[in-house]
């Protein structure tokens, strides 16, 4: 068995496509087939099932999967460590984020890194948790900041903070004048939420089932920039995290408490267990705590 076999095969388990998998190796597909065909020989099964042009992991090729990532997993370990101890500031740092963590969280965080870090090629994506978890798994990632608790084997997680939810209406709105409001007034609002594939949208349904209330949102719509639009223009109401609305500093956008309960949830970092934290990995989390102990706002408690 080949380090090459492997990362050819991790290409076809990605792509499920041996054409689209060959393009991104830059190789012709029969070498790519033939490749397969030799490391399948070698395991003595199967490792996809080929139904006509689509193509499927087998058991057999879904327990190579898990062990491939924990080479290629162990191999990125080696790599950092290394170089940490050559004293190098160079490499490549990729993080992913909640899409509102973004804003209010990281770019303070960011600025510093880079004086800090200027050789560190940082890469930042906005994604759900769900998503963070699969690329983390995946060795896509080096850290993520998403919610918490994760419930898997081969990840850590560190709460950084507890971020609360509020209201978010018009200006014109016809509770834009109040401060705070009871959390069963959802039900008899107009909302304009997140889709259901989101976890913010779940959490929120979370609370209400609590209360024993359902909501029918008018809208369900990403991104959050063409959410806002709409509540801007008063189609209806949304929820959100109270320091995400404070950063867009919309003079369009009110902020109203929601109480009994209040819906909050807590946000950290994840990352695979064992795994080696370079000094520069190290610091970007300073810098983000940093950056979560800044936030003074009385809809956020910091851990």
């Amino acid at each position: 068995m080949e380090l090459r076999q492997l990362e050819y095969f991790m290409a076809v388990c990605e792509e499920l496509h041996f054409t689209k998998a060959a393009e991104k190796l830059n190789i012709a597909q029969p070498t790519l087939s033939q490749q397969i065909k030799s490391l399948e020989d070698y395991v003595g099964l199967p490792l996809f099932d080929r139904i006509g042009k689509t193509i499927a992991l087998t058991e057999a090729g879904k327990i190579l999967l898990s062990h491939c990532q924990r080479v290629f997993f162990e191999l990125e370990q080696a790599k950092a460590a290394i170089s940490d101890l050559n004293g190098l500031e160079r490499g490549v740092l990729n993080v992913g984020s909640l899409f509102t963590c973004m804003n209010y969280l990281l770019s303070p965080a960011i600025l510093t890194y880079k004086h800090l870090y200027p050789n560190i090629k940082l890469s930042v994506l906005g994604l759900r948790t769900d998503q963070m978890i699969e690329k983390l798994l995946g060795n896509k990632l080096d850290l993520g900041i998403g919610y918490l608790p994760t419930e898997h084997e081969d990840l850590v997680y560190v709460p950084l903070l507890i971020e609360k939810l509020a209201l978010v209406v018009s200006c014109n709105h016809s509770l834009a004048q109040l401060e705070e409001v009871d959390l069963r007034v959802l039900q008899d609002i107009s909302m304009i939420l997140l889709p259901k594939s989101y976890y913010l949208r779940q959490l929120i349904e979370q609370y209400c089932k609590q209360l024993q209330i359902t909501l029918q949102p008018l809208m369900q719509m990403t991104p959050l920039e063409s959410l806002l639009q709409m509540v801007s223009e008063n189609i209806g109401a949304t929820i959100l995290p109270t320091p995400y609305i404070d950063t867009l500093k919309n003079s369009q956008l009110v902020k109203i408490r929601l109480l009994k309960p209040t819906p909050e949830k807590e946000i950290g970092f994840i990352y695979r267990k064992n795994k080696f934290m370079c000094t520069a990995t190290k610091s970007f989390i300073d810098q983000v705590k940093v950056a979560s102990k800044r936030i003074q706002s009385e809809d956020i408690q910091v851990v």
